[in-house]
């Protein structure tokens, strides 16, 4: 039975959230386009099923709704602080830098969900993965002291990430 439903639904969590999107792209909710969202959905994953070699890991839910109310926290102090920065230091005041934050996770998964939180905060963007994946390259707008934004991102985020990923 588990086989059938994997072979039906390859990837059960896309599958949904396909179906999601599809139905808030309508305009109005009906039953035939809840369907029809599901048949999108099935079709899209089975499609694209080839390209997933590996299933991602397992999450930890909890966690995660918890990592992520610490980002969406984080942008609105960012926000303020960039705001600040903008407002009230000139140029040449402004101490931009290039940070790289050496990588203790593996999985492309979370690499890529950290990187993206790095570029969603504003005042900070991931500019480059090492070929190896072991290192981001992130620039920062104004920094004071860079060892210590670069251990902010590692203890903030990153160690959280491997506790999602684990």
């Amino acid at each position: 039975m588990t086989r059938a439903l994997n072979w039906i639904f390859p990837h059960p969590l896309l599958t949904v959230m396909l179906a999601v999107v599809w139905i808030m792209l309508q305009n109005e909710f009906s039953a035939g386009m809840a369907v029809f969202g599901v048949i999108l959905g099935i079709i899209i994953t089975k499609i694209t099923a080839i390209w997933w070699p590996e299933r991602p890991g397992g999450m930890r839910v909890g966690k995660m709704l918890a990592y992520m109310l610490i980002v969406i926290w984080d942008i609105l102090v960012a926000n303020i602080q960039v705001a600040w920065i903008v407002l009230t230091k000139p140029n040449s005041k402004l101490r931009p830098a290039w940070i790289v934050v050496p990588l203790d996770l593996r999985q492309p998964e979370a690499i890529t969900l950290l990187a993206g939180t790095i570029t969603l905060t504003p005042g900070t963007v991931s500019a480059d993965l090492s070929d190896e994946g072991h290192s981001l390259l992130v620039h920062v707008l104004h920094t004071e002291d860079p060892d210590a934004d670069r251990d902010g991102i590692k203890e903030r985020y990153e160690s959280r990430l491997k506790e999602i990923f684990a």
